[in-house]
């Protein structure tokens, strides 16, 4: 059975790499529409070996594809989402707008595969931030094993998350400094380059910032509400990869050999951790994986039933891109989608 699927925000980060990732796991597509904002129509995306034409998202028939991933920011989503999904496609959208959203399920699939099932309320599935999708996969096996309490981490994340102007601003900054032009923020409220932000997204009254609360607030509906959560989300001068330093509180007893072992049998997770120099996982070597990587596991002294560890993720893919087709996927092997006429 194969399935027309249409990627609206093709042209963007995100939309470029659901379309390469459908090609790359062989997702069963029929035909593959790219759509994008009228400014873009006939801009030409890349599916494969194959080209596709951008089609304007207010002119397209939605009715013609079972499957709608959507990567065209909040405001598109809250407009354009119920629309495409009173078509009759399921929307699987990758903005905040649907998240907390109690008749849409937000899924990550390593994690809580069956919450798919809710879509039929809305014909919406809503994909969570990219930097909880990572964490969300490496503290699920763990939760299993021995019941997490709390959870302290501090997030580096890339500036790929805040789209193409902020990657921009980072090369532009740094190639200025080495020839002496002094620095101006537009995508970041300070120089991005040879420096750290620790602010994402906007300030909330209680002095945390709203990506911060997308953490808490979306651990919580994805993996225990029962979980406590604080995160301090930092913008590092990286293109593309998060990382992720993360403390965990645990009901029960477990060592670090023990969460080593569960970690390396955990769908989604790879474990390198050598105590020696070099023997972690860095944002660099993760661009282009496919999967999530835990090192630097050890005790936690200061807690009791305390971990640490260290978490590293391509957020283009598995914080964006990777868990919409996933998503996609599980759609279609629980044999809940029709197929494509």
């Amino acid at each position: 059975m194969e399935y027309n699927v249409a990627v609206v925000g093709a042209t963007g980060n995100v939309g470029q790499e659901m379309l390469n990732i459908l090609n790359e796991r062989l997702f069963p597509v029929k035909e593959a529409f790219a759509i994008a904002s009228r400014q873009s129509i006939g801009r030409e995306v890349s599916f494969g070996d194959r080209t596709l034409k951008c089609r304007d998202l207010e002119t397209f028939d939605f009715s013609q594809v079972q499957i709608a991933l959507m990567a065209a920011g909040g405001s598109v989503a809250k407009e354009w989402a119920p629309k495409i999904a009173r078509t009759g496609a399921v929307v699987i959208d990758n903005s905040s707008h649907f998240r907390m959203d109690p008749d849409v399920p937000l899924v990550v699939p390593e994690v809580n595969a069956e919450a798919v099932r809710g879509f039929a309320k809305k014909n919406i599935i809503a994909n969570p931030n990219c930097s909880t999708a990572q964490l969300v996969v490496a503290l699920k096996p763990l939760h299993d094993a021995a019941t997490i309490r709390r959870v302290v981490v501090s997030t580096y994340q890339s500036t790929s998350g805040a789209g193409k102007e902020a990657m921009d601003e980072l090369f532009n900054q740094t190639k200025g400094i080495f020839v002496n032009d002094e620095p101006t923020p537009s995508a970041f409220t300070k120089q991005i380059a040879f420096n750290v932000i620790p602010h994402i997204d906007v300030f909330m009254e209680d002095g945390f910032t709203k990506e911060e609360w997308k953490m808490t607030v979306e651990t919580k509906k994805i993996l225990d509400p029962k979980i406590k959560l604080t995160a301090t989300c930092v913008r590092v001068p990286v293109f593309v990869g998060h990382a992720e330093a993360i403390n965990v509180e645990f009901e029960k007893p477990i060592t670090d050999d023990e969460a080593r072992e569960i970690l390396r049998e955990a769908p989604g997770l790879l474990v390198v951790d050598k105590r020696e120099d070099g023997g972690y996982v860095t944002p660099v070597e993760c661009v282009g994986d496919f999967a999530t990587y835990v090192s630097r596991i050890r005790v936690d002294p200061t807690v009791e039933n305390g971990l640490a560890f260290w978490c590293v993720s391509d957020n283009l893919r598995k914080g964006a891109a990777l868990n919409a087709v996933q998503v996609a996927e599980l759609l279609v092997n629980r044999g809940l989608l029709k197929a494509a006429a």
